[in-house]
């Protein structure tokens, strides 16, 4: 077989031994004659140092074993800590007034990291990843301080009902209070290490979450979807709010999200202008049981006297606390004092059904066990396609988003093996959706080793031309966790490696885990963090609440611990060529939940990593990215007219060869890249 690239020679010797000579012809001629006589299976190897021989399909991927994650020690900051494919640039804790509150969601701003907290937030500025710099730690209380940011502005959401209007600390004790702040905060950070508190508005239900739309046709305003979960405020805290069930009143705040417009030029007269009912005609979805692991857990509580009873149709293990105040009440009926009895104990077994039937009989459960949900977690809006992904308690939501301020549910997906979807991410392309599972609500052990893979874990999801979705597999975190950790699928993001579907994701305290799911029937993890328990004798809360790419750098918010920031390394399964492309995308801001669409620039990274991917699926015969990559390192180091000529001949070279036809859309691409190189 002939290569297209040049081969070299040397001999040690006297050049003017003419034996010599006729010896390492004879020797030239035997070696081009094994080349010429070898057969195809020896030919197909070229010669080491001429290809990325390190380069392997997904279906290779051989992670570490046994897995290092299983086993680490447990600590706050001194946890055992295992790392495959990335690099752990810095770890920071948060601080003083931040320190045991817990950590949340992220945004971005120029060089700046923004960081919700249960006490506020934190802005960081990580222009030097390796020493992010603490720039603002904000103190304004309140559950989740999830953010958001648009230009000068920053969203932050309040649920909680200790929040406060003044962003005090002393929290509000009243049942109904004109002090109380449940909805959406407004910052203005065109001064970033002074923000300043410009307006609030506020909603019935609060808000979990939010995302900001940025709509193309509207230069004047945007908006912000609102997803509350609290239970509903009271109508005389704050007017138009009810609980009722839609047949009794139409108004409820039941049923609906919220549309806040906010005019960019007066922030401080945003409001709410619609509360859409993206959840009519939607019926219970299905559910599943508990798990093995559960069952397992429930019968050695009841062997070790913990008081179960059955509630919502199974089996629950009832909080010592609330326990400890029905055994004060026996005590106090009897006319008794001091610690509760062994009597005590066995009356309150004897009662308790009895006792929880008449606390949760006014919970109409019939009626709202035959109703789909009620709300929405999150919404990830995708402005460049028109689409919204909503992950909405029982069900995975497409909704139209053309008209920002009217969003409309276009299909809806249930599956039994969800308990509670989450989070929504998109592909770059929108032809496929990835939903989370919070089993569990994020508080509690779901990734131990009995636990099925398919429980607490992701859904893909096709979407086809007319916007259905088609189920195709799940994806879990595959290390199995201990008792003593919180681990669920939680919030990622998309890293903008072109052409491929990567995904980096927090699994609370499972750690991080970026995977591929380009083939969305397998996806396949490439890369992890992870760290032990935070306490070794009980379950804490800790682990990676949000995790995101953002210009070149990872960056994780960790519930107990603070900031940690990565960068991914080269691997078999992710090149030096594929990551440097992926680093040539830029972004002034970035909102997960307001999702981008990513463009490359034409570089020669790019089109190298385009090489890499089509030798990874054997696109192309390997003598042609041989050649192809010698090409392209020698316009490289050309210049000008020269280098233009080069890249043009090459992507003519390309263009005029054939390659595998599954590849022909990469092929493409490539020669693309080249001609956009050559014309710049």
């Amino acid at each position: 077989m002939n290569y297209d690239y040049p081969r070299t020679f040397s001999a040690a010797g006297t050049a003017g031994s003419r034996s010599h000579y006729l010896w390492l012809l004879l020797l030239l001629v035997v070696i081009f004659g094994t080349y010429s006589c070898a057969p195809s299976s020896q030919m197909e190897t070229p010669p080491a140092g001429d290809y990325s021989s390190d380069i392997k399909p997904l279906s290779e991927a051989d992670p570490p074993s046994p897995d290092p994650r299983v086993g680490l020690e447990a600590g706050l900051f001194d946890a055992g800590e295992a790392i495959w494919n990335l690099e752990m640039l810095s770890q920071t804790p948060p601080p003083e007034d931040f320190i045991g509150v817990t950590n949340s969601d992220l945004a971005f701003k120029d060089n700046y990291a923004i960081q919700g907290n249960y006490n506020g937030f934190m802005v960081w500025d990580i222009s030097d990843p390796a020493s992010p710099d603490l720039v603002v730690d904000f103190l304004c209380p309140a559950s989740q301080s999830d953010v958001s940011v648009y230009g000068d502005l920053l969203f932050v959401s309040g649920e909680g009902f200790g929040g406060r209007l003044d962003c005090g600390t002393e929290g509000v004790d009243k049942t109904v209070s004109e002090e109380r702040l449940r909805g959406i905060r407004i910052f203005d950070i065109s001064d970033i290490e002074n923000p300043e508190y410009v307006s609030n508005v506020q909603t019935c239900r609060g808000s979990h979450t939010h995302s900001v739309l940025d709509d193309p046709k509207d230069e004047e305003n945007v908006y912000v979807y609102v997803s509350g979960s609290a239970p509903v405020r009271p109508e005389e805290e704050l007017p138009g709010c009810s609980s009722a069930m839609p047949d009794e009143d139409p108004n409820t705040a039941l049923f609906r999200i919220e549309v806040i417009k906010v005019p960019l030029d007066h922030p401080e007269q945003a409001a709410i202008v619609n509360s859409p009912r993206i959840f009519d005609d939607l019926d219970a979805p299905p559910t599943h049981g508990l798990s093995p692991e559960d069952l397992a857990e429930i019968k050695q509580a009841e062997e070790e006297g913990a008081f179960v009873v059955e509630f919502a149709g199974q089996p629950r293990i009832l909080p010592s606390g609330m326990i400890q105040t029905m055994l004060n009440e026996i005590v106090r009926a009897r006319g008794g004092s001091g610690e509760p009895t062994a009597a005590d104990s066995a009356a309150l077994r004897e009662k308790l059904p009895e006792i929880m039937e008449a606390r949760y009989a006014d919970r109409d459960e019939d009626e709202t066990e035959e109703r789909g949900p009620n709300q929405c977690h999150d919404i990830t809006l995708y402005p460049e396609i028109g689409l919204a992904g909503g992950a909405c308690e029982g069900y995975g939501l497409l909704l139209d988003i053309e008209d920002p301020e009217n969003p409309m549910r276009v299909d809806a997906v249930a599956d039994s093996n969800f308990a509670y979807w989450h989070s929504a991410t998109f592909n770059n392309e929108g032809d496929k959706v990835l939903f989370t599972d919070e089993w569990g609500g994020g508080a509690q052990p779901k990734c131990r080793e009995n636990d099925p893979k398919e429980w607490g874990a992701n859904a893909i999801f096709t979407i086809s031309d007319n916007n259905e979705m088609e189920f195709k597999s799940y994806f879990k975190m595959p290390a199995p966790q201990t008792e003593q950790e919180n681990c669920v699928a939680h919030n990622g993001s998309l890293i903008p490696v072109p052409d491929r579907d990567i995904m980096v994701q927090s699994w609370y305290q499972g750690g991080i885990s970026v995977f591929d799911w380009t083939d969305p029937e397998n996806p396949v993890e490439i890369a992890y963090h992870d760290r032990g328990p935070v306490d070794s004798t009980r379950m804490q809360m800790g682990g990676s609440w949000s995790v995101y790419w953002y210009n070149g750098a990872i960056v994780n918010s960790e519930i107990a611990r603070g900031l940690d920031i990565f960068e991914l390394k080269p691997s078999p399964y992710l090149t030096e060529n594929e990551i440097a492309a992926a680093n040539t995308v830029r972004f002034e801001q970035l909102n997960p939940q307001g999702q981008p669409k990513y463009d490359w620039p034409a570089t020669f990274a790019l089109a190298k990593a385009y090489l890499d991917q089509l030798e990874r699926g054997e696109g192309l015969p390997i003598e042609r990215i041989i050649a192809t990559r010698e090409g392209l390192s020698e316009a490289e180091s050309a210049s000008g007219a020269e280098q233009r000529e080069l890249l043009a001949d090459l992507a003519d070279e390309v263009q005029n060869r054939s390659g595998n036809a599954s590849q022909q859309d990469k092929i493409q691409k490539l020669v693309s890249t080249l001609r956009e190189l050559a014309a710049s």
